[in-house]
């Protein structure tokens, strides 16, 4: 299964802004199959949708509008209904948004997972119709999450799990020197420091090691070590300048 084979499915939502938010946590994460079931397109105020929609306008023009839950769902293969309840009636076992998600990678065919009203959540009937619940962990104080936020929540589980995250690059991104650039910065260092006239005694070879050790843990990137370099580098200079 991939982004692509995933529906967000929204019964009954009432707020205009969520549904706009939705759109928006969904294109966050590479989804953009959205499908509501119970609220009428008409009842919903466009105008708000897409201005919390923001950049993901065309989640909201792409959406389909179904009468109930099991109209929603056809051509699915499963169903997840999203709840933090349970109950005599209600599914036995529940899956947490990273459970899901890997539950969900080797699963063939289309998944939509289903998320109730606002208020109420999923009704029994609707929870019914699904193969598996899924739920987020949270307080008992306050274990109710706003709508988009739970969206928001499975879709970046899913986004890691379905491939998602291998295909965006983020720029930055944190890769430590290798062992090689890590003994070539702590020549630069050690050798900064030998001009400096530190090495008055024996046990360069000891400082070397354990700089070399120091900054292997501390895991710099490229970039980093290049300014750590040109600090020492730019003192020795500075040095040598005072004592011309």
């Amino acid at each position: 299964m991939n982004l692509d084979d995933v529906i967000i499915i929204l019964c009954r939502p009432g707020g205009s802004g969520n549904v706009g938010a939705v759109c928006r946590a969904m294109k966050n994460m590479g989804l953009s199959r959205l499908r509501i079931a119970g609220t009428p397109k008409d009842s919903i105020n466009q105008k708000e949708a897409l201005e919390r929609a923001v950049h993901a306008a065309d989640v909201w023009e792409k959406t389909r509008f179904f009468g109930t839950l099991e109209e929603a769902a056809a051509g699915c293969t499963l169903l997840a209904g999203t709840t933090r309840r349970r109950g005599r009636l209600r599914k036995q076992v529940s899956l947490d948004p990273r459970e899901l998600a890997s539950w969900l990678e080797e699963k063939p065919g289309t998944a939509a997972l289903v998320f109730g009203n606002e208020r109420t959540g999923l009704e029994e009937s609707e929870l019914d119709l699904c193969n598996i619940a899924a739920h987020i962990p949270a307080s008992d104080a306050f274990p109710s999450l706003n709508l988009s936020h739970a969206v928001q929540i499975y879709a970046y589980e899913l986004f890691r799990a379905l491939g998602g995250a291998d295909r965006a690059p983020v720029k930055g991104a944190w890769v430590p020197l290798t062992r090689d650039e890590t003994g070539e910065l702590t020549d630069a260092i050690s050798g900064a420091l030998a001009s400096l006239g530190f090495y008055r005694h024996p046990g360069r070879h000891i400082q070397e090691r354990f700089l070399r050790d120091l900054i292997s843990r501390a895991g710099l990137t490229a970039r980093e070590g290049r300014y750590l370099a040109d600090i020492f580098a730019k003192t020795a200079r500075m040095s040598r300048k005072k004592d011309e």
